[in-house]
């Protein structure tokens, strides 16, 4: 099979499991989508525009969904306490319980049990993805510590971008900030 052929396959196939993980807990696919965003999201992340802009839907719809989700306990609104307005995002057990069953843990399995070197495909994926967040102008995202702001010291791991001292579990989530490193 060709690369394009294989890639819509599993386009296909990831969003239907997208589609019955939402069918099992009564949501819309995009709700299940923005709770595993927001599982791998980092701080600068994980607000409501960071979700358009990720997902390419309008403020409205993630409004609305946002609304849903929180409605049913699957997330909480938290207060940045650094950045006055801002309000952060977070999810609840119910949320990560949504997350934690879904399609993405079943490809885990799958590239597990094929013996996938996931180093070497997320290298190739990752240009494809770069190319084609370029080709439509889309804001990139990436993971933190992979990012060119991303600083490692002996003290701890900074944002060059913002200054700001970034915990280790920050570091490995996706950054709406991030730029490729050059």
């Amino acid at each position: 099979m060709n690369a394009k052929l294989l890639l819509e396959r599993l386009a296909a196939l990831i969003h239907q499991g997208v589609r019955d993980d939402a069918t099992a807990h009564s949501l819309q696919a995009i709700h299940v989508q923005i709770l595993g965003y927001l599982a791998r999201a980092n701080r600068y992340s994980d607000f409501s525009i960071a979700i358009a802009e990720y997902f390419g839907i309008t403020r409205g719809t993630v409004s609305q969904s946002l609304a849903l989700l929180e409605r049913r306990g699957m997330l909480q609104r938290q207060a940045d306490p650094r950045h006055g307005r801002r309000v952060h995002l977070e999810l609840t057990a119910a949320g990560r319980a949504v997350v934690e069953s879904g399609w993405a843990q079943q490809l885990e399995c799958v590239l597990v049990k094929q013996g996938v070197d996931e180093a070497h495909l997320a290298k190739l994926l990752g240009v494809l993805l770069s190319g084609l967040q370029h080709h439509n102008q889309q804001r990139p995202f990436g993971i933190c510590h992979d990012c060119a702001h991303f600083i490692r010291a002996v003290e701890g791991s900074r944002c060059g971008l913002t200054g700001e001292p970034l915990g280790a579990e920050q570091t490995s989530r996706i950054c709406r900030e991030w730029e490729t490193p050059e």
